[in-house]
Formats: structure tokens, sequence, C-alpha cells
């Protein structure tokens, strides 16, 4: 898999890079992350890569030439790659959920474009087919933290990646229900102790109590995705 970043600052982007299950996935070569300074592809001297926008109003906006210039180049150089997953990072996005992380992780290739400032120039769009993402409903001043969200959800469900497989396909989200409790050692702390299901060895007994607190934790903390949950399971 290849994913490409365009920033204009990527020290933010590249020093998480080198940590843990992302670190492990570019060594056993899993994923290449190629990050790209946009102002490296500004014709003027002082590299500029925003304007003031068309109609006045506060803010910058990327301007598109860069942009265009950068997105052609990094498509361009990539005949062995299947068509690129364009993504820009944008409050206005749909949101990034589990679903969505599945979906990019199938990808050969995946640009991530970190917004910054008031937007982009939404001409770029007539150009190449761009998708809008958000990590939820905040604002941050950019695109690069998100991009990193982005980045280790999807990497961490590459085959290889992970120790274990059967972690990721039991995580949080993957059946619209939250993950359940989790207990080790040692069996009592402090006078409190686990569960007595989990040390029955009754393998179907704790399937079945951790499906239930599955339930009721989604019901509490997320109502709104356990009654997606119900529903799926009415009509199944």
């Amino acid at each position: 898999m290849l994913i490409d970043v365009i920033t204009a600052f990527p020290s933010m982007v590249s020093a998480p890079l080198q940590n843990s299950i992302i670190k492990r996935a570019l060594a056993k070569k899993l994923v290449h992350i190629n990050i790209h300074d946009l102002r490296n592809w500004a014709k003027d001297r002082h590299q500029t890569i925003d304007d003031t926008p068309y109609g006045g109003g506060a803010g910058m906006i990327f301007k598109i030439e860069p942009l265009y210039d950068c997105l052609n180049d990094l498509i361009s150089r990539k005949e062995d790659v299947k068509g690129a997953g364009i993504i820009l990072l944008s409050p206005r996005g749909k949101v990034f959920n589990q679903k969505e992380a599945v979906k990019l992780s199938l990808c050969d290739h995946v640009i991530l474009i970190c917004g910054r400032y008031k937007g982009i120039d939404e001409r770029i769009k007539a150009f190449f087919p761009i998708r809008e993402l958000s990590i939820g409903d905040y604002i941050l001043s950019g695109g690069e933290v998100a991009s990193l969200v982005i980045i280790e959800a999807v990497v961490r469900l590459l085959p290889g990646a992970l120790g274990d497989i059967d972690s990721a396909l039991s995580d949080s989200f993957m059946d619209d229900l939250l993950d359940c409790d989790h207990y080790t050692r040692p069996e009592i702390f402090k006078g409190v102790s686990v569960p007595d299901v989990l040390l029955s060895g009754d393998h179907e007994k704790i399937e079945n109590w951790r499906l239930k607190r599955r339930e009721i934790i989604t019901k509490e903390n997320r109502p709104d995705l356990y009654q997606k949950y119900l529903k799926k399971n009415r009509e199944g």
C-alpha cells in the first residue's frame, strides 16, 4: 500500500510515524508513506501556497496551482498503482469511522491532503475525484493530526501489521458495538476480582457475557450506535 500525505507542515506528520505499529509496518514494507511539502510545488520565490478569498472574508485559502501540480505529479509517477483514493481532511467532510478505515485499507494508493487555513480552492475538484473526510465535530488548526488518525486506523488493518489479526476484527465499531471490558493478571487486586465467568473456561458463556457487556456499554455510551445495531439485527 502507498500513502502520500500532502501538507504545509511535514514535520507534524513525520515524527509520529516512527513509532509502534506504523513503524513495524514500514519496516516490513507493508506500507510506504511519503510526506510531501506543498511548498515544493509553489512557483514564486516565497513558496506561496495560500491567498485571500474571493468575495472577502476572514482566513486564507490554499491556492489551486500548487495543489494541482502536486496531485498531478503524484498520480503520474505511480503508473504501477491503481487509481488513487484522494482524501481532503476537512471539518465539513463525512465523518471517518471504522468501516471507512476498512475500505481505505483495501486501496493500493491513498493520497491525504491536509487542509489548513480556511479551506482550499474548490475548483481543484473539477480535476481530481477528491472526497472530504472529518475525524469529528470539532475544529483543528489543520489536517495533519487528522491524517495521522486515518493512517493509524488504516495501517493496523493491513495483513501482517498486527501480531494478532483477531484483535483488529474484534475492535469497537466493527459490528456497530463498542468493545467489552477486559481483564488480565493478577486475578485479585486489592480485593477486587476478575468476573468469575472469565475464569470458568466455558467459552460459550464467556462469549455471551462479552456480547452482553458490549450491548450494555454501547447502549450507555453510544445510543445512536445501539439503535443501529438493533435495527440491523431485526432486519437480519
